[in-house]
């Protein structure tokens, strides 16, 4: 059975509900559905599975790790770890854990179990069970296993990522995050290192649909169902750069604004700036065209930006105008570490000028701001663990929630509650009166559904992060509130000197989007003035190791 890694290749198997744990087994690739029992060996070229313990299939329920060798299969359920022949299917006791044991891995004689609430990889010896030593899991969700050679590869559930590690230390060697949410399998090839090869993902969770019940007096109701489906992984780990880039994707993104002021305005004359997306590590803008109107382009501090001039827009005046953008964006997570920050260099003059400043309404003078920013770091020195060390502080006291405005940071840190924007506002004042350069990247993400491809998305909201700054380094990104997932933590760190492929990055330390009036006319606010519309469209999946041409 071919198991070659087409790109693109999304395999949803038939009559499958919940795939948690997947092997290959030589050519076969196998999964375990939790949710039935089963375990089904997969046609990726099909999407065909075929039963192959149909009368253990209870045996098996509820069971999560996957793990073949030498002709016998291993999988875990609850706290105990089993392991049959393929030949007659009859569970036999491995070992019975403390706590929950999620996945399990096998190489020669040696097997690995993954427990999140006990937070550690035990390592037995296949023949006497003895326990020989445990590493500290990577992530805080639930981890699969497989092994190749001398590495270990753990998928996380919460965290969006698969972590590499030494087989023989647990030494974390890279970690790249997943296209998908979720992942809950993980299948790598013998051959698989660091900078490439053969690894197959396992996605399973729910999503919310629309049911047609004509018995119901309103047919259409919101309900949730099982998806689950299989996607080859695809990365390259850039040691001199010190990233991992992973599956990319072709999108096109539209952006323009429908002028439909809510009261009669006459403006004369107006310049009206719109940023564009910008190219990065992660991110290659290969066109842009405008829409409705043409325009001028700028670069403002760096940055790409869309000029529309208008001589004179009259009352009930309408327009269409924006742009049109060709964009390759892809997962990408820094792999930089805590020790190497033990020593770094001092901040440039020209930035601590630009980026340790008061010019965004931080309240950076304000004295509950300045008491949290020196509570969020105490006395840790390291950059990166300051920085992580204020994010967790913000995410301990705000809760998201969307506000139709923006507060500052000593109101938001009274309120309790902040939206995207708020969160950056707040991670920016403190991580600025500590002495690190920061600033606001964004502006919006695409939807994020890589196998809904050639139809039109549009988001609901506009979305903010920032990027700071490492000196020696660069610029880190870091998302503002998306982690922050769990009351009291502990957190994520998948979106801490990373990004998903669904984010497009524009306007960094400078406005998306801003209008000029002449100085004698009345004030007049964007929102006022224009609607925006946003749309789009993924076109295909691209390879991360070079940029797609065609």
């Amino acid at each position: 059975m071919p198991t070659q890694l087409t790109p693109g290749l999304i395999v949803r198997p038939v009559g499958a509900y919940a795939l948690h744990g997947i092997a290959l087994a030589g050519e076969r690739l196998l999964a375990m559905d939790a949710l039935r029992g089963y375990v089904l060996q997969i046609d990726p070229e099909t999407d065909n599975a075929t039963l192959l313990n149909p009368r253990h299939v209870q045996q098996f329920e509820q069971s999560t790790g996957l793990s073949v060798a030498d002709n016998q299969l291993w999988y875990t359920q609850g706290h105990n770890v089993f392991y049959c022949d393929l030949d007659n299917w009859i569970p036999q006791p491995f070992i019975r854990l403390p706590y929950e044991a999620d996945g399990v891995a096998v190489w020669n004689a040696t097997v690995y179990v993954t427990s999140r609430k006990g937070g550690y990889i035990a390592i037995y010896d296949r023949t006497t069970q003895r326990l020989i030593t445990r590493f500290s899991l990577p992530g805080i969700g639930r981890e699969n296993i497989s092994v190749s050679e001398e590495y270990l590869w753990l998928c996380d559930q919460t965290e969006q990522t698969v972590f590499c590690l030494d087989r023989a230390t647990g030494e974390q060697v890279c970690s790249v995050l997943t296209p998908f949410a979720s992942p809950t399998g993980i299948a790598v090839a013998a051959d698989a290192t660091p900078e490439g090869g053969k690894i197959w993902i396992a996605y399973a969770d729910e999503e919310a649909y629309i049911r047609d019940d004509p018995n119901s007096e309103n047919p259409h109701q919101l309900t949730f169902r099982d998806r689950t489906f299989l996607h080859s992984l695809q990365f390259v780990y850039n040691r001199e750069q010190g990233y991992t880039r992973s599956n990319g994707y072709l999108l096109e993104m539209t952006y323009a604004e429908e002028i439909s002021p809510l009261d009669p305005v006459t403006l004369k004359p107006l310049t009206w700036r719109i940023a564009l997306p910008t190219d990065t590590d992660r991110q290659r803008v290969r066109q842009v065209q405008p829409v409705g109107l043409p325009f001028t382009e700028e670069i403002i501090n760096g940055q790409r930006v869309a000029v529309f001039h208008f001589e004179e827009l009259g009352p009930y005046e309408s327009h269409l105008f924006g742009w049109k953008a060709l964009i390759e964006v892809h997962g990408i997570k820094y792999q930089l570490n805590q020790r190497q920050l033990e020593r770094c260099p001092p901040l440039p003059e020209d930035y601590s000028q630009r980026y340790l400043i008061d010019d965004d309404e931080l309240a950076m003078d304000n004295p509950i701001v300045q008491a949290a920013a020196k509570e969020a770091v105490g006395r840790e020195t390291n950059l990166l663990r300051q920085v992580l060390s204020i994010r967790n502080y913000v995410y301990d006291r705000l809760s998201y929630g969307i506000k139709p405005h923006i507060d500052t940071p000593d109101v938001v840190l009274e309120r309790g509650i902040g939206s995207c924007g708020e969160y950056v506002g707040l991670l920016l004042a403190l991580c600025r009166l500590n002495g690190i350069a920061c600033r606001t990247v964004g502006r919006y993400k695409c939807p994020p559904y890589a196998d809904r491809q050639g139809v039109p998305l549009e988001p609901d909201f506009n979305h903010v992060w920032l990027e700071f700054y490492v000196p020696g380094v660069g610029w880190l990104p870091m998302e503002s509130n998306v982690d922050d997932v769990i009351d009291g933590g502990p957190y994520p760190t998948r979106f801490f000197m990373g990004l998903p492929w669904y984010h497009v990055e524009m306007g960094k330390g400078v406005s998306f989007e801003k209008i000029e009036t002449p100085p004698q006319d009345p004030p007049v606010k964007l929102g006022d003035l224009a609607l925006n519309h946003v749309r789009f469209k993924i076109l295909k999946e691209l390879p991360p190791e070079s940029p797609d041409q065609n």
